[in-house]
């Protein structure tokens, strides 16, 4: 009996899955500016002529990238919407510090991107996008609390968000201090811009 091929559109669904992790394994062995396109071809299994009928080039599959890694973590947080502010906060800080929700190398990819946004216009607005549906999450979580630091649910979203990414970035760069002791100082950090006692 004969294999049933997969039809047209699963294929090239694969195809672009496979493109997209390539340049993640590619990323994460050498970096974005080193990575060329035949060396996402090659680790996809294709010629660089093939790939280019899927993606338009090394920036467009980036882009692709960035937007499925913000998608997830935008996902995520939707999840928690419902939870109490401080198992909001919890989760938060599980999502991001505890290594098995924004991994090391998703993170590296992010912060890849974002040095990429600054000469890339669509970059620039995926990136603009995310911060903004991030903040708008952190300022209806924060509208729900006595938020004692600020009184703008608003600017405690800003100062919160510079806190996530800040301390994020620094466990990537920082060989020193390790993501159990970010996820502290996060927590602790955003107990206190709620208004919340550490207590409980």
């Amino acid at each position: 009996m004969k294999a049933q091929r997969k039809p047209v559109q699963e294929r090239g669904d694969q195809r672009r899955k496979d493109i997209l992790w390539a340049l993640h394994d590619c990323m994460i062995k050498v970096g974005y500016a080193k990575t060329t396109l035949a060396d996402v071809a090659e680790v996809a299994g294709m010629y660089p002529s093939h790939l280019l009928y899927y993606f338009d080039g090394k920036d467009a599959i980036l882009q692709q990238h960035f937007q499925n890694v913000a998608d997830q973590i935008l996902r995520r947080l939707d999840k928690m919407r419902g939870e109490n502010p401080r198992r909001q906060i919890d989760l938060l800080a599980k999502l991001f510090f505890a290594g098995a929700g924004i991994t090391k190398s998703e993170i590296g990819l992010m912060l890849e991107c974002f040095g990429v946004a600054v000469n890339d216009k669509v970059l620039r607005r995926e990136k603009s996008e995310l911060d903004a549906k991030c903040k708008a999450y952190l300022t209806e979580l924060l509208k729900q609390t006595p938020r004692r630091f600020l009184a703008s649910a608003t600017d405690s979203a800003e100062v919160a968000y510079a806190t996530l990414i800040g301390l994020r970035t620094a466990v990537y760069f920082d060989k020193g201090f390790d993501l159990g002791e970010a996820r502290r100082l996060f927590h602790t950090t955003m107990l206190r811009i709620a208004g919340l006692s550490e207590d409980e």
